[in-house]
């Protein structure tokens, strides 16, 4: 007889922590599922009263349906674990908290985490593994890569565009950009604690500050 599927949270950190406890409100079978973390040092066995297992655990039960959601910021480290997931056939959940707010024409990509209180409104497009973390909004026509971190309180506003791996810091404000110019967050580029974007930022650059300007090296 097959084993019950496999949920597993990828990451036991503070994320992941809060990441959990989203699952029961988005998982419809979990009385037939074995729910867990996965945790590459596996310093501890049980986490919030749910077993942590090292990704060779998971990987072991090659009887039983496997779904993983990462819960892990950095991007790099994220786009690695989906690579080695994919690898090895498991599938990747995206978890939504009840209380996230979702308009017309959205389209999202595998593995996406939309923490409480998080929006989007409409005609968005946005890639794979997104993380929207709490209170984080994405306004119309915006267009987000794949692998890109919202922290807490983050507001993008209209016709952004944002490429992948980028990270957008707690309380950041993105401006509106128009349709024929959005406003532009570069590949790989990070945007501080509190910053104030009104203009593009390049592909690797890290801004803060109000206006925000790239950081001196």
């Amino acid at each position: 007889m097959t084993s019950k599927k496999i949920i597993a949270v990828y990451g036991k950190s503070g994320f992941g922590r809060e990441v959990m406890p989203l699952v029961s409100t988005t998982i419809a079978e979990l009385n037939s599922s074995v729910v867990l973390f996965v945790d590459d040092s596996k310093s501890e066995e049980v986490v919030n009263g749910y077993p942590v297992w090292s990704y060779a655990d998971l990987i072991s039960k090659t009887d039983t349906e496997k779904y993983v959601v990462i819960a892990i910021a950095d991007a790099a480290i994220r786009r690695s674990i989906a690579r080695k997931c994919e690898k090895d056939s498991i599938k990747f959940l995206s978890i939504v908290a009840s209380n996230h707010i979702r308009m017309d024409s959205c389209t999202v990509g595998e593995g996406a985490i939309f923490s409480s209180h998080t929006v989007l409104t409409s005609n968005i497009q946005i890639g794979k593994h997104f993380h929207c973390n709490i209170y984080s909004y994405v306004a119309h026509d915006c267009v987000i890569g794949d692998y890109v971190t919202f922290a807490p309180g983050v507001k993008c506003n209209g016709n952004v565009h944002i490429d992948d791996n980028a990270y957008i810091g707690t309380g950041a404000i993105l401006k509106q950009g128009t349709s024929e110019k959005p406003l532009r967050i570069g590949k790989g580029a990070v945007v501080g604690m509190g910053a104030v974007v009104t203009k593009d930022v390049a592909d690797g650059a890290i801004v803060i500050g109000n206006p925000a300007i790239p950081m001196a090296n």
